[in-house]
């Protein structure tokens, strides 16, 4: 990419954002940057040099060569506003990663649904484990790269989670490109199924012609989808007809399974992470990783000593001698399977506290949400997260306690997480399960329940 000298980030605390600004500050590159809310990475950037205020002010932008923004920053943001003004270079996230990955041998972008963070972590595992040194961009923090971005020593390979909102990924050319799975998901912006898939299929197109698809052959909204594509595809599932996959599953809790590459078995794995979402995500990293031509050794070494990322099924600790995990489980497919997940490892009664994430999400798909929490005895459910936007009023978090209520399943509305807490320490048991689940900032109450 074109060589800059200063830089500002606006949403620099964002889990991509401040990964980008570390790569530059390590290039070399001034950086400064604001954000609404202070955080770690904020803190970490700062140690880095970086000069970052809280809040969003013109007077930030002086002599800065480019100004880099989220998808999130509105019209109307002072600092865009004075770049304008002054005539300084815009570059939306998205763009600004994809002329990033212009400058290694072998892009790797992650996308689907459902996944990506797990699905990178397993990459990671792998690609350290190989020795092959990756600058790697992940959407959690990992303590295996202590935080949510590694800068390699090379240029040669540059591991990244592909986000579909407002079709961010369309942006990037990877070498290799996973699909995951394709559901309904962002309908703020997307029209349809039709309108999501085609997304996924033009992320698809952009990989370069000697390059490869690797996609989830179990999922129906990618059967025929890729099919008339030039580079080369290889599909990954539980089902006869994936180039790799999973035989003779079991769960003991976590899973076990025999890995074949068509009629060809690599041998055993077991995963240090439960259900069956991450034996797909499991098999993805495999399946990329053979095509990179990473040996059979060092691929099942790094998926069984990949145990996750933060926030992503992650034992916090107890309360009242219940265990306590924090998951970022915020769409109906990702609930139901995190709960599933769940039920299938204990008995114990399960005690799920969920907080909706956005408005547009909670509208468009209420009735998924009032089906996904079967598997839960208790269900408390918080404000929802506005994220990006505001509350036009056409929903609420109480119109899902009555979804919820309406199927037998015993829901609360809690106002404030205090609210919540209270009621789980007085009602939580030894023999119970608790489970915090949302991308907002719902885990506070983990750490809340869990502190000394």
């Amino acid at each position: 990419m074109k060589s800059y000298e200063y830089i500002h980030f606006i949403g620099i605390g964002g889990i991509s954002m401040s990964g980008l600004a570390e790569i530059m500050i390590k290039r070399g590159c001034k950086v400064s940057g604001s954000d609404t809310g202070y955080s770690s990475h904020i803190k970490h950037l700062k140690d880095l040099g970086a000069d970052i205020v809280i809040g969003h002010n013109s007077a930030v932008i002086t002599t800065q060569d480019l100004v880099v923004f989220t998808s999130a920053a509105k019209s109307d943001n002072p600092e865009l506003n004075e770049a304008a003004r002054l005539g300084i270079k815009t570059m939306e996230r998205a763009d600004f990663l994809g002329e990033l990955m212009k400058d290694y041998v072998h892009p790797i972008a992650v996308s689907g649904t459902h996944g990506k963070t797990t699905t990178t972590g397993f990459m990671t595992s792998i690609l350290l484990m190989a020795k092959k040194d990756p600058t790697i961009l992940i959407g959690g923090d990992y303590k295996l790269i202590d935080g949510n971005i590694r800068i390699g020593g090379s240029s040669d390979i540059l591991l990244t989670e592909a986000c579909e909102y407002k079709r961010s990924f369309t942006r990037f050319k990877p070498e290799y490109g996973i699909v995951l799975n394709i559901e309904e998901d962002h309908l703020d912006y997307y029209q349809d199924i039709k309108d999501i898939k085609s997304a996924f299929l033009e992320f698809a197109k952009n990989i370069v012609k000697d390059g490869y698809l690797i996609y989830n052959h179990d999922c129906l909204n990618s059967k025929g989808l890729f099919d008339d594509l030039e580079c080369n595809r290889v599909t990954f599932g539980l089902s006869k007809g994936a180039a790799i996959r999973a035989r003779n599953l079991k769960y003991t809790p976590y899973p076990e399974f025999d890995l074949y590459y068509g009629e060809d078995m690599m041998g055993k794995l077991r995963l240090n992470v439960p259900g069956e979402h991450n034996v797909y995500n499991a098999l993805a990293a495999v399946t990329c990783s053979q095509a990179m031509g990473i040996n059979v050794y060092d691929i099942r070494k790094g998926i069984e000593e990949f145990s996750g990322t933060k926030r992503r099924f992650e034992l916090r600790g107890e309360v009242n001698g219940a265990v306590v995990i924090d998951d970022y489980a915020h769409h109906p497919t990702e609930i139901k399977t995190t709960l599933k997940t769940v039920k299938g490892m204990s008995k114990k009664r399960i005690f799920c506290i969920f907080q909706p994430h956005t408005y547009s999400r909670t509208y468009s798909l209420l009735n998924e949400f009032s089906e996904a929490f079967n598997d839960a005895d208790v269900v408390l459910v918080t404000d929802i997260y506005a994220a990006r936007e505001e509350d036009l009023g056409l929903v609420h978090s109480k119109d899902l306690v009555k979804a919820l209520k309406a199927k037998s399943i015993e829901a609360l509305y809690c106002s404030t997480f205090e609210e919540a807490e209270a009621f789980l320490k007085k009602n939580v048991k030894r023999s119970d399960f608790v489970i915090t689940m949302g991308a907002g900032d719902v885990f506070l109450i983990a750490d809340h329940l869990t502190e000394r």
